[in-house]
């Protein structure tokens, strides 16, 4: 296969086991800040996936609220193949952070009453979302807490 210049064209889709929590790259910045990019995979690739009102809800959801457990989210944003997001921080390469800051987040979107920024003034398609679609993707990923770990069949 022929190396591609995005890290996860390169990535074996049907050797990976989802869910799981994987370090997909790390750029160096010329002043030395480092920004790590995670792969945060919620659904097997080509078997499933998550339904885009569900996942455009848990994106404003993880984007709001994971900025309340970490001050150096630099983005959080879904994949186009609805299978996972990828989260970007500054100077936080530990892994262990990143598992507690995804398991707090999803815990904020079980406990939300609400979808922020879910209007025509704050989103682009403020018609396509589901509270409780997000929810059960929430749900589903933090049942599997302990297997977040695991990358590879």
């Amino acid at each position: 296969m022929q190396k591609m210049n995005v890290e996860s064209f390169n990535l074996d889709h049907t050797k990976v086991k989802a869910p799981y929590v994987r370090l997909a790259g790390k750029t160096e910045g010329t002043k030395g800040d480092v920004i790590y990019k995670y792969d945060i995979r919620f659904c097997q690739p080509n078997k499933e996936h998550m339904e885009m009102p569900g996942l455009h809800s848990l994106e404003h959801m993880m984007a709001e609220f994971s900025r309340n457990h970490h001050d150096r989210v630099v983005d959080i944003s879904p994949m186009g193949c609805q299978t996972g997001f990828y989260l970007a921080l500054l100077n936080d390469g530990d892994r262990d952070h990143v598992m507690n800051l995804l398991e707090k987040t999803l815990q904020d979107v079980l406990d939300a009453t609400e979808v922020p920024a879910c209007n025509e003034v704050q989103c682009g398609w403020a018609a396509s979302h589901s509270l409780e679609g997000a929810k059960e993707i929430a749900r589903n990923m933090l049942a599997k807490r302990d297997e977040w770990s695991e990358i590879f069949a």
